[in-house]
């Protein structure tokens, strides 16, 4: 998958004026500080009242200049969503995809999304609160990456339960409650708060362990159990 500053550049209209920068500074690293800036006001106050005036103001752009980068402010919110749900998907497959035992499986998943979605968090609130700015062809890209993800855990949950390694009536269901529960963390953590991100991640561990019932990893599968 492309880095989303690299795919804001390559999915954004480009044209042949060139603007002044200041020494040293390249078009890519214009980018990323523009991304970063919006990422900032759109949490602050909301996608719709995002001024692009004030957003140049924070990079150091004129407008014009900035247009060069935002030709559309819409496209740059849809191309945002879809660029961050990328480099998720992307950073999913490379650190949980090798794990084959679905217990390990289901531990990393849960690692893997507090870690990501805390230390994110700006990116995700955005994600979450902003798909009524899309335009309906917007939405639906964004929602078919969005479902991409969920159905990644429904495979862990299915492959587990297959196994015997916990019982669940509705793998869909149940993803959809997992979830809720891991990312709503991303809503109140903060890094100097009272328990470090390493902790919340075991103490949420054990809470999905918990809810659907994990035996431990050394346990015999249910499955074997009940053939006894």
């Amino acid at each position: 998958m492309l880095p989303s500053q690299a795919r804001l550049l390559l999915t954004l209209p480009r044209t042949p004026h060139k603007m002044a920068r200041p020494p040293g500074v390249s078009g890519a690293d214009t980018m990323r500080a523009i991304r970063k800036a919006a990422i900032a006001r759109i949490f602050r106050y909301g996608f719709e009242a995002m001024n692009l005036r004030d957003l140049a103001a924070d990079v150091n752009l004129k407008l014009g200049s900035l247009y060069n980068y935002i030709p559309q402010k819409q496209e740059f919110l849809s191309v945002l969503l879809e660029s961050t749900l990328h480099e998720l998907l992307s950073d999913l497959d490379a650190q949980v995809s090798p794990i084959a035992d679905p217990r390990e499986k289901l531990f990393a998943f849960v690692r893997f999304h507090t870690e990501w979605h805390t230390a994110r968090k700006e990116e995700v609130f955005i994600g979450n609160m902003e798909l009524r700015s899309l335009s309906p062809q917007q939405y639906v890209r964004v929602i078919a990456l969005r479902k991409r993800y969920e159905a990644y855990l429904q495979s862990i949950l299915s492959q587990g339960a297959k196994a015997g390694y916990w019982t669940i009536r509705d793998a869909k269901v149940t993803s959809y409650a997992v979830l809720a529960m891991l990312t709503g963390v991303s809503n109140w953590y903060r890094p100097d708060g009272r328990l470090s991100q390493a902790k919340l991640v075991k103490l949420h561990e054990r809470l999905v362990a918990g809810a659907i019932g994990v035996q431990e990893p050394m346990a015999a599968p249910r499955s074997a159990i009940r053939h006894k």
